[in-house]
């Protein structure tokens, strides 16, 4: 159990690194995603060859990734949608979400039954993100556009518990990403007509901010990501990802000042939000210590 929460937390700073180079890569969301997956599915891809490893799987193994990785790539694009429309703080802060989103669609997927304090953490997380919401009316279509984000994320998340099992966690990245490959790439021209972007090709520095998005931000936290849940509820992970904002959140102080640039009303909804987490995580460590003692 501390190995799995030792990989996830690594994850997590590194998706917390996603926000920051969102900003910084000058692409539209869409273009972005879709550069990132791009570069990602080619390594994996020439990985698998170096390696001769196979990349067989059942034709319903492949469809049920493929299907998972297009919501991926959804949860993606309206994640940078959020940073784009609003700033890196915002749009992770959104991401807290995921927990009470995840508290329903966990058991409504897996067929169990709810957890009345998963879904009471989860709903102090919403509480923080709807009291930046409601006293902070700059950001709110970005705040929109984060919380569907965070629906997606729920959903991708609770799918990959059912799979971690089947598949081994390259393998789950090969296909999913290929699957959100295809999906962008048969949206991209229909959602260019409607929002048209000033810059389609990356520049150089586009390039390196880009490969270091796939390569260390999603072949590597998704690796670690997928080892973990072998080990975890997908509700704690999910939580656990709600760390994101405070890792990104962090560096988008240092980076871009944007500490200057946010109200009392976000500082209130993001310490709702880091409580929830603290207390989720003093729960699973005490059912870890119970469990080991019997």
């Amino acid at each position: 159990m501390k190995k799995a929460l030792t990989q996830l937390h690594i994850a997590v700073l590194l998706a917390g690194f996603t926000g920051i180079l969102g900003a910084l890569i000058q692409l539209n969301e869409i273009g972005l995603v879709w550069y990132r997956i791009a570069i990602t599915v080619g390594t994996l891809l020439l990985a698998a060859l170096v390696l001769k490893q196979s990349v067989r799987i059942t034709f319903t193994q492949g469809c049920k990734l493929m299907a998972i990785g297009s919501i991926i790539a959804l949860h993606w694009v309206f994640f940078y949608g959020s940073i784009k429309l609003s700033n890196v703080s915002i749009g992770l802060i959104c991401f807290a979400s995921v927990g009470l989103f995840t508290s329903i669609f966990e058991p409504l997927i897996n067929k169990t039954s709810f957890e009345p304090s998963e879904m009471l953490l989860g709903l102090m997380s919403l509480s923080g993100i709807y009291i930046i919401f409601h006293f902070d009316s700059r950001y709110q279509t970005g705040i929109i556009m984060g919380t569907l984000s965070s629906i997606l994320a729920a959903i991708f998340s609770v799918l990959n518990k059912k799979m971690v099992s089947q598949t081994a966690p390259r393998l789950m990245q090969l296909y999913e990403m290929a699957g959100g490959l295809l999906v962008l790439s048969l949206l991209m021209p229909l959602y260019l007509h409607y929002f048209p972007a000033g810059n389609r090709i990356p520049t150089i520095m586009d390039i390196a901010w880009l490969l270091l998005l796939s390569w260390a931000c999603t072949i590597w936290a998704m690796d670690l990501m997928l080892k973990s849940l072998q080990h975890i509820s997908a509700f704690t992970q999910t939580l656990t990802l709600n760390l994101e904002p405070v890792y990104g959140i962090g560096m988008a102080w240092l980076f871009f000042k944007e500490n200057e640039k946010l109200n009392n009303s976000f500082y209130l909804g993001f310490a709702l939000i880091a409580l929830s987490v603290a207390i989720q995580m003093y729960r699973v460590n005490r059912k870890s210590a119970a469990k080991s003692i019997h």
